[in-house]
């Protein structure tokens, strides 16, 4: 079982984790990030880039979306019929998921979860999404973060990556290059990049989205 609310000893904002470079960058939690309104990249809706995924069938079995934010891309996943598990270190995030499924009628599950300890879900998945997380952390942190989804994600199992891309203008704030991609899941980590194609990701201040990747890599 998820544990939907782990212990918050007072006066940390952090729990039992350690704050990602995102967060000691900005000296704010990323469950603050929900507190005055929305977030920057929560947009309302589900990215395009993902929906255009969902209606090709890009997702299959049971589906994880590491970082899902106020889960709309989740819900839009499980609104085809698909079993999903989003989840996320803002517990504010979560709460607005929880109630949009509630609303809308949708099965979506919602938990807290550490991104760095996936393993902890006790659970594997067909197809597993990281849209705008990948990017969030630093050279340091991505190998933990890498090792955390393949523990996650089945054998054959397909992840799908959505980051700002280092090329184009008017780039997003955590630009990554093709390179770090292919470099961070590579065959010696059990993974194979299949594609990495150019995108948009959408933001509350990007008219046109961002540039961005949609990496398409197998477990293997």
């Amino acid at each position: 079982m998820v544990s939907e609310r782990p212990e918050n000893p007072a006066g940390n904002p952090f729990g039992d984790r350690h704050p990602t470079s995102h967060e000691r960058m900005t000296g704010l939690s990323w469950d603050a990030s929900y507190h005055d309104g929305p977030a920057p990249w929560d947009i309302g809706r589900p990215q395009p880039v993902i929906a255009r995924l969902a209606s090709e069938g890009g997702f299959t079995g049971a589906v994880l979306d590491a970082g899902c934010g106020t889960g709309e891309n989740a819900l839009h996943i499980a609104s085809l019929g698909l079993p999903v598990l989003g989840v996320d270190v803002a517990e504010t995030a979560l709460a607005t998921a929880r109630a949009e499924a509630d609303g809308r009628g949708i099965a979506a599950e919602f938990a807290v979860a550490d991104a760095f300890r996936l393993e902890r879900l006790e659970r594997k998945f067909e197809t597993v999404l990281d849209c705008g997380l990948f990017h969030t952390f630093d050279a340091d942190e991505r190998s933990g973060y890498v090792t955390s989804l393949a523990s996650v994600t089945e054998r054959g199992g397909t992840l799908y990556v959505l980051c700002f891309s280092d090329e184009g203008p008017d780039t997003g704030p955590h630009p990554v290059s093709q390179e770090e991609l292919r470099t961070s899941f590579s065959p010696g980590d059990g993974w194979n990049v299949i594609a990495v194609e150019a995108a948009r990701i959408r933001t509350r201040y990007h008219e046109d989205g961002a540039p961005a990747w949609l990496a398409t890599i197998k477990r293997i």
